[in-house]
């Protein structure tokens, strides 16, 4: 902390004293004068920060003080209720500091976090062990009969009653010491886990000199790297990354094969070279934490304590689930790695497939087997036109519709704003779209609110998608793949998700909802982005603006079961890499590359695979809430696949019954029970074959 004043200090930001802001300046403390209450993010400051964290826990303690001190007999009201509106400055300082740390972090905001992480952990343990508090929400809980309580309202309080029980309220005080100290010590080895994977990600650099080496790579690839090459300072030449918009069409299309390995090793070695930035030690101590908080808590392993509260609710329903996938792709995969052999083989190679020559040899088998040209596809996918087409699909399922806003505040300027409003005009939310890779931003795509939706609180949702597509380079707008294009479809299911909740409690509000439950509004909406009807309307070449020819349709849904040995052989091992994990009951020092390859041994991946997440980059599991959750994915696509079978029965993919009943569904998040609110919409439980056909597995 003294070394972030100093710092602050010397960078000449206004203080009281050096001890105490002058907190007339800071936005956090003021109403959020813009327009629909958006974040100012053109006056928020790193110094904002911590006093508003400091500030906005002090408030939560006070109003916590509040509702214990209250003689009045405990209420659904005075007590739940109350809590529920507790918090308001910390939920908003938290919202946009942690959005913004993942989407444009700096070194100032890596001590910012390294500062306020601990004492979040804290504040939090102090409420969950807080004995006062706990004794009046479990008398609520014990008397609920006598309420008359909605079923939100059960709800609620049955997450409150579980959460505070989960977070160690029963234990004896000898033991919440010892949880205290143990969140907050994984909390902040999650944050190092992170930074350490930031850095490793952005020190990597591939720089080409001679043109040769470009061989093979289409020309807006190509122009991409002469773009990145010169941000670096390197004019002439030519640069690949380790963010995905640079790797892997370097992995697809580079003839250079030694050029292929180097970067592919660079990749799945990242945070595993034994120097400053090394996860190995981070997952070992992380794992040992883990398995100790379970034991505190009862439950067996990590693994247990996690899965009560989802769907799947125990380990041996996630496995299930896994092995019955794991065994129908793995024979598929086996068969992919001999087609591919046997094209390196046509074209004059004497090696044996590689995890870097996959991608490579899987574009000329594609070609060859199905005439399909991922460049030339990439063609009809402009960036903008894709959105316009996740933009048309939202509107003629719930009617909703888009409009740019100019005049609002930006949490980035490549990022944009859009209003959303309903069929008659209504305002719903505000989305931003942030789509363009950049040093300061972590990989991989997600959503998030800066604002989430509640009626209790009177709030309007403010969502975001941050996403790392292809940049546009010269004249040339950002031409997706067509996985980007599924991403884009992907993230937006989960906007909207947030955009359309109707709940009245913010923590049932949106995707506030167990966690193999998130996926389905996300992986739904891919469905839509593959169907011809929809391709129609927004896959358009991006020089004459003529519409996707139906042979390139064709073609796409002729390949639809391509290389699915592959990718769901990478997917599921990587989920059950993270369950093996999490079932781990021993505190003993993991060596993790040692648990790792034994876990793959084990499962049998073929050695020309590499698991999609390898452990020390595993951010899902390490760093991102899907710890002993990645599965969740799968279960998600489960439930995808069967409810767009739902669409499909009808003859009309916007069959405006099935979207009705399908907003509902997105309008609850969490306020009803997951398999409830699908059942309801489906009519039944979900059934796995139509995800098995889908992917050519079945």
């Amino acid at each position: 902390m003294k070394k972030l004043i100093y710092l602050i200090c010397m960078a000449g930001m206004i203080f009281q004293s050096c001890n105490s802001y002058v907190n007339q300046d800071n936005p956090f403390f003021q109403d959020f004068n813009t327009p629909h209450e958006v974040p100012p993010f053109q006056l928020i400051r790193n110094h904002h920060y911590l006093p508003a964290f400091k500030e906005g826990i002090r408030q939560q303690e006070a109003e916590i003080e509040t509702i214990t001190s209250n003689t009045e007999a405990p209420t659904f009201a005075n007590t739940v209720e109350a809590l529920e509106k507790s918090g308001e400055l910390l939920n908003r300082v938290s919202a946009v500091f942690f959005n913004l740390k993942e989407a444009n972090t700096n070194d100032s905001m890596q001590l910012i976090a390294e500062e306020a992480t601990p004492l979040l952990a804290a504040h939090q343990d102090n409420m969950n062990l807080n004995k006062k508090l706990f004794e009046k929400i479990k008398t609520v809980y014990e008397n609920r009969s006598r309420e008359n309580l909605t079923t939100e309202q059960q709800l609620v309080l049955d997450k409150y009653y579980k959460g505070f029980v989960r977070g160690g309220a029963n234990l004896l005080e000898t033991d919440q010491e010892k949880l205290k100290k143990i969140n907050g010590e994984l909390s902040m080895l999650a944050l190092k886990f992170g930074n350490n994977l930031l850095k490793e990600t952005n020190n990597y650099q591939l720089v080409i000199e001679n043109k040769k080496d470009l061989s093979g790579l289409p020309a807006g690839v190509i122009s991409s790297a002469a773009e990145t090459a010169k941000e670096a300072g390197m004019e002439g030449k030519w640069m690949f990354t380790l963010h995905n918009p640079s790797i892997m069409p370097f992995l697809q299309y580079a003839d250079n094969r030694k050029l292929r390995e180097q970067i592919y090793k660079a990749y799945i070695n990242r945070g595993n070279r034994n120097n400053e930035y090394d996860n190995k030690s981070v997952i070992s101590k992380m794992i040992a934490l883990r398995v100790e908080k379970a034991r505190l808590l009862g439950f067996p392993d990590y693994a247990s304590y996690v899965l009560d509260e989802n769907m799947a609710k125990n380990p041996e329903s996630v496995y299930k689930l896994c092995n019955q996938i794991w065994e129908a792709a793995l024979p598929v995969a086996k068969k992919e790695a001999n087609a591919l052999q046997k094209m390196i083989t046509q074209m004059g190679g004497k090696f044996k497939l590689q995890p870097w020559d996959w991608r490579y040899y899987a574009e000329k088998v594609k070609q060859a087997d199905y005439g399909l040209d991922e460049n030339e596809l990439r063609q009809y996918f402009p960036l903008e036109k894709v959105r316009e087409g996740a933009f048309y699909t939202a509107n003629k399922l719930y009617g909703i519709t888009f409009t740019q806003r100019t005049d609002l505040p930006l949490p980035h300027p490549d990022a944009l704003a859009f209003e959303v409003k309903a069929a008659d005009g209504g305002h719903i939310g505000i989305y931003y779209a942030d789509y363009f890779p950049r040093p300061s931003k972590s990989q991989g795509a997600w959503m998030d609110a800066f604002r989430a939706e509640s009626k209790l609180m009177n709030r309007t949702p403010v969502i975001t998608n941050v996403c790392n597509f292809t940049k546009p380079t010269g004249d040339t707008p950002a031409l997706l793949t067509f996985e980007e294009v599924q991403t884009l479809f992907h993230e937006f299911g989960h906007a909207l998700h947030g955009l359309l909740s109707q709940c009245i409690y913010p923590s049932v509000a949106g995707t506030n909802v167990v966690h193999d439950f998130v996926e389905l509004p996300s992986q739904v909406m891919e469905n839509w982005a593959a169907d011809p009807e929809v391709l129609k309307e927004y896959a358009r070449h991006y020089k004459t603006g003529e519409v996707i020819p139906q042979h390139l349709i064709d073609k796409l849904q002729k390949s639809s079961h391509f290389n699915q040995g592959f990718a769901t052989t990478e997917f599921m091992a990587a989920a059950l890499l993270d369950m093996a994990y999490h079932t781990i009951r021993t505190t003993t020092p993991l060596d993790v590359e040692k648990f790792e390859k034994e876990t793959l041994d084990n499962l049998g991946l073929i050695p020309e695979i590499t698991v999609r997440y390898r452990s020390t980059y595993f951010s899902h599991i390490f760093d991102g809430g899907y710890s002993a959750g990645y599965y969740a994915y799968t279960w998600a696509e489960v439930l995808d696949a069967d409810a767009f079978e739902a669409f499909k029965e009808t003859g009309d993919i916007f069959n405006p019954e099935k979207a009705k009943a399908f907003q509902r569904l997105l309008a609850k998040g969490g306020s009803e029970e997951a398999m409830k609110l699908y059942s309801d919409f489906r009519g039944k439980e979900p059934s796995i074959v139509p995800l098995l056909k889908r992917r050519g597995l079945k």
